[in-house]
């Protein structure tokens, strides 16, 4: 187990949290899928566990910054993001458990497969569409339970945020318009984030002093992130795919890197 506590180059550290934060910043969601490449490929870690939950932590950071944001503006759906939440987290405690036990290098494999996912999904970019709200009932609590035990699942099991599980779930199952989704989902993310983290680290595996880095690089990124997201409003939907092309291509390298150790023995 590489020990936490390593000391990396903090340009390293700091320039690749404020590319998290930019992007998340800039598009107002999806940056985080690169918080653990950049771990293992940029900054250093060498062990895949503890960029996991490092960046794990990074990640909830980032989720409960912008969760705020979207409070302050009113978007939340309260009562709906507290139950959602407080149900993922038992997946989450679950599947990072399970996450934990895994070889590293077969986790990260997996992890590359996912990214694939959410750039396909980034390629069709979520569009406002009118929605009406459902009937509170035992189907829409029932279904609502199984989308944030599986969310809070995957999420615990890759250690990423879930987002791109938990708005379309949202959308689907509650009847709730796409900026309360994304809005609400941001609790659950940072929710799980921190979920994640904390299991990673009861085992040794959360390098905080990096996590301090990584976090403070990406609330300076974040930042200029936003301010330049104001200009660019009108190209979103070329920066999404931008963007998705940027996670195709990490993904790949991440599949190349591991393809001989995962599924060559």
């Amino acid at each position: 187990m590489e020990p936490t506590g390593v000391s990396y180059p903090i340009v390293s550290a700091v320039g690749s949290g404020g590319l998290v934060g930019f992007m998340l910043g800039l598009l107002d969601g999806g940056g985080s899928i690169l918080a653990t490449p950049l771990l293992l490929y940029v900054v250093g870690v060498t062990q895949p566990h503890v960029a996991i939950g490092t960046g794990a932590l990074a990640v909830s950071a980032n989720a409960f910054a912008n969760f705020a944001s979207h409070a302050i503006k009113g978007h939340i759906w309260w009562r709906c993001a507290a139950v959602f939440s407080a149900l993922g987290v038992v997946g989450a405690v679950g599947g990072s458990s399970l996450g934990k036990a895994i070889d590293g290098d077969r986790l990260i494999f997996f992890f590359g497969i996912v990214m694939m996912v959410v750039g396909a999904l980034m390629l069709n970019p979520r569009k406002a569409v009118a929605v009406e709200c459902r009937p509170v009932d035992l189907r829409m609590c029932l279904a609502t339970a199984a989308v944030a035990l599986a969310a809070g699942a995957a999420s615990g099991f890759f250690g990423i945020g879930g987002g791109f599980i938990i708005v379309p779930g949202l959308m689907l199952w509650t009847g709730m318009p796409m900026i309360n989704a994304i809005g609400t989902s941001l609790l659950s993310v940072g929710a799980f984030g921190l979920t994640i983290a904390l299991n990673y680290a009861s085992s040794g595996l959360v390098d905080w002093r990096l996590a301090a880095e990584f976090i403070g690089g990406g609330i300076v990124g974040g930042v200029f992130g936003m301010l330049l997201a104001t200009r660019l409003s009108a190209y979103k939907n070329i920066l999404n795919r931008l963007f998705a092309a940027l996670i195709f291509v990490v993904a790949a390298y991440i599949l190349h890197r591991n393809w001989r150790t995962v599924v060559l023995g």
